[in-house]
C-alpha cells in the first residue's frame, strides 16, 4: 500500500468527526487532516530540532489560513490570490494559540510552527473548532513535548437549552457564542459573547462545553496511539541550585522593590536588583561563568513571580497595597474632544484609554468577503496599543495580533447592547487610544467605549463595563484577584475578563496557565467579578448614566425611508443617473439596500427632506383630492400640461384652467411658470384630471365649493362628461395625436352651443 493511514471516526453532536493521517504532508513532524461534516481541514506541526543561541523564550507561532477554493469561489482583487490573513484568520489563530501554549514542556525553546489550512467548507459547521482539534491532534502525533491533548467546542444558548456546536444557520437564533477549550481533567481558555446572561447560565455553559469535547479528546488519544512518532528528548535544565542562590542573594531586596506602589518607581528597583544580582552570578572579567544570561534571566523571572505569590497569599497584600477585591482610583469624562462625535476618557490606575466615537452612513460600512459570503459590518472596534503607554519605545503601524484581539473582545462586550438598524441607522467605529497601560486595557476600553457611545447619543440598552480578574494558586491555597496589574497578569495563573452590564454578562474571556482550576474557584471568580463590575458602572455613571438626548454638532443625521423593490431601478436610474443627480442637487448621501431601505445622510435636516421629497417623488403615485404645486413644461388650444409630481406630466384642459371663461391657455399661464393644481381623479385608462380653477394661485389652498363660479363652457363640459387626458413624458407624437382628438371634440361641442346661442339671440329679437 502506497500510504500508511490512520483514521480514527465518532459521532460528535449528531455529525461524523473524522481524523486521519499517514496520508498528506508526511514530511511534517505532525499533520492531520480533520473533517467535520463537509469541512475539512488540514493541520500541521513543524518544530525545529535545536533553539537557537542565546534565545530565551519559546517561539511559538500559530498560523490559521483560509482558502477561498474551500467555499468554490475565486479571491477578488488584482491578484486574484489569497493576501495577508484577514481580522478574521488572526483571530482563530489567536483562539487556537492560547489553549496550546501553556502545555509545552516548561525550558523548551525550539522555534515550532502550527499552520491549520481550511480545505473545503460546507457551509454549516464552521472550520474554526475544528482546526483547533487538527492542531491539537497534530501536535499529539507530532513528538514535540506538548502535554495535550486538547480538546474545544462551541456552545450556543437556545430557547434555555444549552447546545453543543449548533451550525452557522443556528447561531443568529442564540443568546449565546461561547468557545471553550481544555484538557479532559481541566479548562484552558474560554472566548464568548452574550446578551446579558447570569453568570450561572455562562458558568454552566463552560461546563456543558468542557464535557461535551472529552470525547474527541479520547478520539485523539486513540489516533495517537497507533500513529504517534517516538516522543523527542528533551530534558528541561536543572536551575534549583541557581535558584536557591539567588533567593538567598536577592529576595530582601525585591520584596523592598514589590512593596512600592508607583509601577515606573518599581520597575526601576526590580533593574536594580536584576543588575546586582548579573554583577554577581555573571562577573565582569569571567571568561566561562558559571551561568549564562539565558539561564539568570529565567531563574530571576521565576523569583519575582515567587516573591509577588507568597504576599497574596500569605499576606493577602498585592504589589500597589490593595487588598484582593479592591478595584483601582476610576476618573471618567465624557466630552474631552469637542468636535469630535462623541469622545471619553477613562482611567483606572495606571491604566487609561482615551476613546473616540464616529457616527458613519451607508457608505462608511464595512464589507468583509468570508467564505460563508459577503456581509457587512456596521460596527467597529479599532484598539491601539502605542509603545509610550507603557513609557517604551517600538514599532508603530498596522496593527499586531494582540491589538487586533484586545480590539475584538471589547467589540463582543459592546455589540449585544447596540440599538438596531431600524431604530439608529448608523455605522459606528470607536476607536481606543490606551495612552497608559498597567493591566486590564482591554476592560478599560470596553468603559471608555460604552461612555464615549453614549457621549454621541447611540442609545445603548444598557452602559457596559469590564474587569480583569486574576488567579494565584499553590497547592489548595488560592487568591482571586480583582482588577489586575499587568504584574499580576504576567505572574499569576489565569487571566480572566468579565465584561457586562447591571443584568448580565455580555463578553467572557479566559485564559488559565495551570491545571487544576475547579468549578467551584471559576464559580467564586465570576460572582467577584460581578461586583466589581456593579462598582464599575457606579463610576462611569458619575460621567454619563445614558445616551444623550441628541446627536454631537458636527454627527450627520441619518433618516430611513422604503420604497417598493420593484422602485428601485427607478430611484437609481439608468447607470446611477437618478441617484447621483439627487445627491449632487441636494448634497445629501443616499444608500439604498436591496430590499427597499433608503438611508438618506447629512449634517443639515433641510437637505435630508429635499432628498426625501425627491425620492417620494419619483416612487409615491398621486393621490386624489391633494393639491400639488407644478411647473407648466408647454402650452396648447386646449389647455397646459403641468409637471405636477416628479416626473410625472398632466393634463389641465382649458376649461379647468381658471373660474372664468378662458379663450386662450397663454391668457392664463405661460411655459416655465409654477402654479397650484389639484388631482381631481383619474379616468377608465388612468388617465389623471387636473384643476387649476378650484385653488387658489397665490396661496395653494382649495377654493370653497361655493365661491367657485362656473363658466357656461366649463358647465357644459362638466355635464357631457368631458375630462383631461394627462400623459407621462409625452413625445412629439403623443402630443400631437392628443391635440388632434381633443380638437376634434371641441368642435363636436361646439355645435349644439352655437345653436343655443343663436336660439338665444333670436329670442331677444322678438321681445
Amino acid at each position: 500500500m502506497f500510504f500508511n493511514t490512520h483514521k480514527v471516526e465518532i459521532d460528535w453532536a449528531g455529525r461524523p468527526l473524522t481524523l486521519e493521517t499517514g496520508k498528506i504532508a508526511r514530511q511534517a513532524d505532525g499533520a492531520v487532516m480533520a473533517t467535520y461534516g463537509e469541512t475539512i481541514v488540514l493541520a500541521t506541526v513543524v518544530s525545529e530540532k535545536e533553539p537557537k543561541p542565546g534565545q530565551d523564550f519559546f517561539p511559538l507561532t500559530v498560523n490559521y489560513q483560509e482558502k477561498t477554493y474551500a467555499a468554490g469561489k475565486i479571491p477578488g482583487g488584482y491578484f486574484k490570490r489569497e493576501g495577508r490573513p484577514s481580522e478574521g484568520e488572526t483571530l482563530i489563530s489567536r483562539l487556537i494559540d492560547r489553549p496550546i501554549r501553556p502545555l509545552f514542556a516548561e525550558g523548551y525553546k525550539n522555534e515550532t510552527q502550527v499552520i491549520i489550512t481550511v480545505l473545503q467548507h460546507d457551509l454549516e459547521n464552521n472550520p474554526d473548532i475544528l482546526s483547533m482539534i487538527a492542531a491539537s491532534a497534530a501536535l499529539t502525533l507530532s513528538g514535540v513535548p506538548f502535554m495535550g491533548p486538547i480538546g474545544g467546542a462551541r456552545v450556543g444558548y437556545i430557547n434555555g437549552k444549552y447546545v453543543l456546536n449548533p451550525n452557522i444557520d443556528e447561531m443568529p437564533e442564540s443568546k449565546l457564542d461561547l468557545v471553550v477549550a481544555g484538557t479532559s481533567d481541566a479548562v484552558l481558555m474560554v472566548e464568548s459573547e452574550a446578551q446579558e446572561l447570569s453568570e450561572d447560565v455562562m458558568l454552566g455553559a463552560v461546563i456543558f462545553g468542557h464535557n461535551g469535547f472529552k470525547p474527541v479528546i479520547d478520539a485523539i488519544i486513540k489516533l495517537a496511539e497507533v500513529a504517534a512518532k517516538e516522543p523527542r528528548e528533551f530534558v528541561p535544565e536543572d536551575l534549583s541550585d541557581l535558584e536557591k542562590k539567588m533567593l538567598k542573594f536577592a529576595e530582601k531586596d525585591l520584596r523592598k522593590a514589590y512593596q512600592l506602589t508607583d509601577k515606573q518607581e518599581r520597575y526601576a528597583a526590580v533593574d536594580a536588583v536584576k543588575a546586582k544580582v548579573d554583577a554577581k552570578f555573571m562577573p565582569e572579567g569571567e571568561e566561562e561563568p558559571e551561568y549564562n544570561s539565558e539561564e539568570i534571566a529565567t531563574v530571576f523571572k521565576h523569583l519575582q513571580a515567587k516573591i509577588v505569590r507568597w504576599n497574596i497569599l500569605d499576606n493577602g497584600s498585592r504589589i500597589d497595597g490593595r487588598d484582593l477585591k479592591t478595584v483601582r482610583p476610576i476618573y471618567t469624562e465624557v466630552g474631552i474632544l469637542p468636535r469630535t462625535h462623541g469622545s471619553a476618557l477613562f482611567t483606572r490606575g495606571e491604566t487609561q484609554a482615551v476613546v473616540v466615537a464616529t457616527l458613519g452612513t451607508g457608505e462608511d460600512e464595512q464589507y468583509i468577503d468570508s467564505l460563508t459570503g459577503m456581509y457587512k459590518e456596521t460596527f467597529l472596534l479599532h484598539y491601539n496599543f502605542p509603545p509610550f503607554s507603557v513609557g517604551e519605545t517600538g514599532r508603530i503601524g498596522s496593527p499586531g495580533r494582540r491589538e487586533i484581539g484586545h480590539g475584538k473582545l471589547a467589540w463582543r462586550a459592546i455589540h449585544p447592547m447596540l440599538p438596531s438598524q431600524e431604530s439608529f441607522p448608523y455605522t459606528i467605529r470607536a476607536v481606543s487610544e490606551i495612552t497608559e497601560s498597567n493591566g486590564s486595557s482591554s476592560m478599560a476600553t470596553v468603559c471608555g467605549t460604552s461612555l464615549a457611545l453614549m457621549d454621541a447619543g447611540v442609545p445603548l440598552q444598557h452602559p457596559v463595563a469590564g474587569i480583569a480578574m486574576g488567579l494565584i494558586k499553590e497547592g489548595d491555597r488560592y487568591a482571586i484577584l480583582s482588577d489586575i496589574l499587568g504584574d499580576e497578569d504576567h505572574l499569576g495563573d489565569m487571566d480572566f475578563k468579565v465584561a457586562g452590564t447591571e443584568n448580565g454578562v455580555t463578553a467572557l474571556q479566559m485564559d488559565i496557565k495551570i491545571n487544576g482550576i475547579t468549578e467551584d474557584i471559576m464559580k467564586v471568580a465570576l460572582g467577584q467579578a460581578k461586583e466589581g463590575r456593579i462598582h464599575i458602572l457606579g463610576e462611569m455613571a458619575k460621567a454619563l448614566t445614558g445616551a444623550r438626548s441628541e446627536l454631537g454638532e458636527y454627527a450627520p443625521r441619518i433618516e430611513m425611508m422604503n420604497i417598493p423593490v420593484d422602485k428601485i431601478r427607478d430611484v437609481i436610474g439608468s447607470g446611477g443617473k437618478v441617484i447621483r443627480e439627487i445627491t449632487e442637487q441636494t448634497g445629501a448621501k443616499i444608500n439604498i439596500e436591496d430590499d427597499g431601505t433608503i438611508k438618506i445622510a447629512s449634517s443639515d435636516a433641510k437637505t435630508i427632506e429635499a432628498a426625501k421629497r425627491w425620492i417620494h417623488s419619483i416612487v409615491d403615485e398621486p393621490e386624489v383630492g391633494q393639491i400639488y404645486q407644478g411647473t407648466v413644461v408647454k402650452t396648447a388650444d386646449f389647455g397646459a400640461f403641468v409637471n405636477f409630481f416628479g416626473p410625472r406630466d398632466g393634463l389641465v384642459h382649458i376649461s379647468q384652467l381658471a373660474p372664468e371663461r378662458v379663450n386662450k391657455t397663454t391668457d392664463v399661464v405661460k411655459e416655465g411658470q409654477k402654479v397650484w393644481v389639484k388631482l381631481m381623479g383619474f379616468d377608465d385608462r388612468g388617465k389623471v384630471r387636473l384643476s387649476m380653477k378650484v385653488v387658489d394661485q397665490e396661496t395653494g389652498q382649495e377654493i370653497p365649493r361655493e365661491e367657485t363660479p362656473k363658466s357656461e363652457d366649463a358647465d357644459h363640459a362638466e355635464k357631457h362628461g368631458k375630462h383631461e387626458k394627462t400623459e407621462k413624458h409625452h413625445d412629439d407624437n403623443g402630443e400631437k395625436s392628443e391635440k388632434h382628438d381633443k380638437g376634434e371634440k371641441d368642435e363636436k361641442s361646439d355645435k349644439p352651443e352655437k345653436k343655443h346661442r343663436r336660439k338665444k339671440n333670436a329670442d331677444k329679437d322678438k321681445e
